[in-house]
């Protein structure tokens, strides 16, 4: 049977911990190892922890006399302990759906090149909401690792949350942990790096993990921290291309696609900034910076001509007149459209 180690670090989540970790145990026809990580917590993720790992010899139990932060811990786990034939990088407020590790091992093993298995995270903040995962019969598709990476770039965008995703040990550990310089993109370079070295697969039908939205603590707030999403996406990808260029084909033309892409995004982001008449809370000043900065023919871009346009008129009649209402539709079902895709498809 193959045995797959489950990492979970944990920084005050002892609320979440037992939900997390009981997804894990109840997972059938897979030989699990879970470790758990405090990271110097201070409410009872020490004492709800050890009790876990009391209850069952499936269950270990570390806990750091200080704070080391969620890189190092991840790696700790990943790196220094995980021997299995698989491994999971689980935050201790998210939980695995019922056979979700069976399901990616059985693609795994019926295809040695396949290095790493994602699919579908259900996004909830009340757990009264969630759906039940009833084992029905299920698809995947696979892709080359080549492939895989050039979706991303066309896209400029991470597809994964994190919980969903199984990594064949073998390839965790020959690609290494996470890029300490990369704290808040660090799994987009690590699903990048996987596929440099092996093909993905996305396993269709069922969602494989649920995936806790914190409403106050989430990154992309409605406006300033698009701003920061963007620069990050974009040092993960840098990092990547910087790291890769023996290993992966046409790195510069991938690199130069993906630049473009995020300057798109970033002078449309600015557009609907006019748009709304939010010219000050979505940074639209920053955000054409950013995009000058990141491509460096961005006077060329469609969007950069519809900027020029809104800037011409001004927010205030923009906002008044309507007058790009269709384009902004017309964008916003693209965006949609493309959602559906990534949720269906896992590109």
């Amino acid at each position: 049977m193959s045995t797959i180690d489950i990492v979970i670090p944990c920084y005050n989540y002892a609320r979440y911990l037992p939900r997390c970790v009981n997804s894990v145990l109840q997972q059938h026809g897979v030989d699990v190892r879970v470790l758990i990580i405090d990271d110097a917590s201070s409410d009872d993720t020490a004492k709800v922890a050890a009790r876990l790992a009391a209850s069952g010899s499936r269950v270990e139990f570390r806990q750091h006399e200080s704070n080391k932060g969620h890189i190092a811990t991840y790696n700790e786990g990943l790196i220094s302990w995980s021997t299995g034939d698989y491994v999971v990088l689980l935050s201790a407020d998210d939980m695995l759906t019922p056979g979700s590790l069976s399901r990616a091992v059985q693609v795994m093993e019926d295809n040695q090149s396949v290095g790493m298995v994602y699919g579908r995270a259900i996004h909830f903040e009340d757990e009264a909401d969630l759906p039940e995962i009833r084992a029905t019969k299920f698809r995947y598709s696979m892709w080359s690792g080549a492939d895989w990476i050039e979706k991303r770039c066309r896209s400029g965008h991470n597809v994964i949350s994190s919980p969903e995703v199984v990594v064949r040990g073998s390839v965790q550990r020959s690609v290494g942990g996470y890029r300490p310089e990369l704290p808040h993109a660090g799994d987009l370079e690590m699903w990048l790096r996987i596929a440099a070295v092996s093909d993905i697969a996305y396993i269709k039908r069922i969602p494989q993990a649920f995936y806790r939205v914190h409403a106050k603590s989430m990154l992309r707030t409605k406006y300033r921290a698009q701003i920061a999403d963007l620069v990050q996406r974009r040092a993960a990808f840098d990092h990547f291309f910087a790291h890769h260029q023996g290993i992966v084909r046409n790195v510069e033309e991938l690199a130069g696609r993906t630049h473009r892409v995020l300057a798109r995004e970033a002078l449309w982001d600015a557009c609907r900034g006019y748009d709304h008449n939010r010219v000050q809370d979505v940074a639209a000043g920053d955000l054409i910076e950013f995009a000058m900065n990141t491509y460096p023919q961005t006077n060329l871009l469609p969007e950069y001509r519809a900027l020029r346009r809104r800037q011409k008129i001004g927010a205030i009649l923009c906002n008044k007149t309507q007058l790009f209402l269709a384009t902004a539709v017309a964008r916003r079902v693209g965006a949609w459209i493309r959602r559906q895709r990534w949720r269906t498809q896992g590109v």
